[in-house]
């Protein structure tokens, strides 16, 4: 950079009035510049005004696909354009080439790009081109042409052009490794979130060995998951297993919790909005689906997002692309969608609430997490797990902790069993918990039951047994049912 403003300075002197006004202007701008988008949209602008060109051109060019796409395009009556083929692409070619400015003033008349049938069909007479050049390859092409001989299009106009091109060099070079630094704190932020406190898939059970076994299935594709389950059953445990266990795993995993969160701030997050969208949007901002391009995201608690957001989803995950606030331009996401909720959408699907179409979309790989009550076998094991995770300490659990904790119904979950174990290691003096130590909320009493009858009567029948030291025939007559009833049950229920 410094070399070319040397090599060029009697050069610089030949610049016009508005040319240098152009610049200063562009140089402020570039201090407050935050999005690429937004910088060239600017500069196509400046481009156009300065040098007063009927048509122009900003691209970026894609070396892996050896393609051309329009970052922006217009007219000088402000039209945007939005077909690539309305441009010669023989001189995006030649620019390509040749790696340096290029002015014609006369078109038709070149051999050499009079063959373009683009020059042809839009009768282009004068062109000016150049490169923007990044990491010492072509990043993107800035073209501007006229049907008329313009004598705008001078060599002083060409020199302008390249100062100018450097600039945006500079800019983006500032722009994009200052969102890569974005992209990858948000990655590192949010994966600090979703593994703070949050326990690993413990559990020796067949459901538990039936779930394992899915969820290493489905993480070899990159089908779309629904996670269901109550609150606290580890939908996010699950989810993150299908990332780590997937072709993504070096990739970015995402989550975000979508209750209680207003509409529009739950949008800005997902799909980020543009400088100007609203008040307060001063830059930028990229969404966290765009965040987690060619990784894996989380939605947890799907069932609460509102219609609107259901569409904008629904486009998503049918079409892998993205809209950013207050933005027109269509973005491409490669990115895996997972979703979680504790309740039942399809009756939400009736109810109207939840939209038909987004629900088939999710439940592609539909995956439930059995509650804590149909796990009973992992109790212990999880017990012990999380004793020595919170303690810390070689503390053991007493046959009649375990003895409780396996009786009791757990509402909550596994998230109810790790408040229940910290309070327990509270209260413990020694290095043993006892069944005294294990304080359960409503263990007095059914009023806060709200499960099903089938599970009502299993709640009964184990408080019961408990009430007797397990003593059958005392059980049945207290429930007014025959001992063989009480054998069967627990045949069922698989408790010896």
């Amino acid at each position: 950079m410094k070399n070319f403003f040397v090599e060029n300075i009697n050069h610089i002197k030949n610049l016009s009035k508005s040319e240098f006004e152009s610049l200063y202007e562009f140089t402020q701008m570039l201090n407050t510049a935050s999005g690429e988008e937004s910088l060239i949209e600017e500069a196509m602008d400046i481009v156009i005004n300065v040098i007063n060109a009927e048509r122009g051109l900003f691209v970026k060019y894609d070396d892996k696909t050896d393609s051309f796409s329009i970052i922006t395009a217009r007219k000088i009556s402000n039209e945007s354009i939005t077909d690539l083929n309305e441009f010669s692409s023989g001189i995006l070619q030649k620019v390509l080439k040749e790696k340096k400015p290029l002015l014609y003033h006369d078109v038709m008349s070149d051999p050499n790009l009079s063959q373009f049938q683009s020059v042809q069909i839009h009768r282009i007479k004068s062109v000016i081109g150049v490169p923007i050049i990044r990491d010492d390859k072509v990043w993107g092409i800035i073209i501007a042409d006229s049907q008329l001989d313009r004598r705008e299009f001078t060599d002083e106009n060409l020199l302008f052009l390249n100062f100018f091109s450097n600039l945006i060099s500079l800019a983006l070079d500032r722009i994009i490794k200052l969102q890569e630094l974005e992209k990858e704190n948000k990655i590192l932020f949010n994966k600090l979130q979703s593994t703070e406190q949050i326990p690993d898939m413990i559990g020796n059970s067949l459901v538990m060995r039936n779930l394992s076994q899915l969820i290493y299935k489905v993480a070899q594709t990159d089908a779309t998951v629904l996670i269901t389950g109550e609150s606290g059953t580890g939908k996010e445990i699950a989810a993150r297993a299908i990332h780590q266990l997937s072709k993504r795993k070096n990739k970015p995993y995402l989550a975000q919790f979508c209750g209680s969160i207003p509409d529009n701030l739950l949008e800005s997050e997902l799909f980020g909005y543009k400088k100007g969208a609203f008040t307060g949007a001063n830059s930028d901002k990229q969404g966290l689906l765009e965040a987690a391009n060619e990784g894996t995201f989380f939605l947890d608690e799907i069932a609460d997002i509102s219609q609107a957001l259901q569409a904008k989803l629904l486009r998503v995950l049918e079409n892998k692309e993205i809209i950013r606030l207050g933005d027109v331009k269509v973005k491409k996401v490669d990115v895996r969608i997972l979703a979680a909720t504790n309740k039942d959408l399809q009756q939400l699907v009736k109810e109207g609430t939840f939209r038909e179409d987004l629900f088939y979309r999710l439940n592609v790989f539909p995956i439930k997490m059995p509650p804590l009550r149909e796990r009973r076998e992992d109790i212990p094991l999880l017990a012990s797990h999380f004793v020595k995770k919170i303690s810390g300490k070689e503390i053991s659990l007493d046959s009649s902790a375990i003895k409780k904790l396996e009786s009791y119904y757990w509402p909550g979950n596994i998230r109810q069993l790790i408040n229940v174990i910290q309070r327990a290691i509270i209260l413990c003096d020694t290095n043993k918990i006892f069944a005294d130590h294990i304080i359960l909320e409503d263990e007095q009493s059914l009023e806060n039951f709200n499960g099903t009858l089938e599970e009502f009567e299993i709640l009964l029948l184990k408080k019961r047994l408990e009430q007797f030291n397990g003593n059958r025939t005392l059980t049945a007559k207290s429930l007014d049912v025959s001992v063989r009833w009480i054998q069967l049950k627990l045949k069922e229920l698989g408790i010896q």
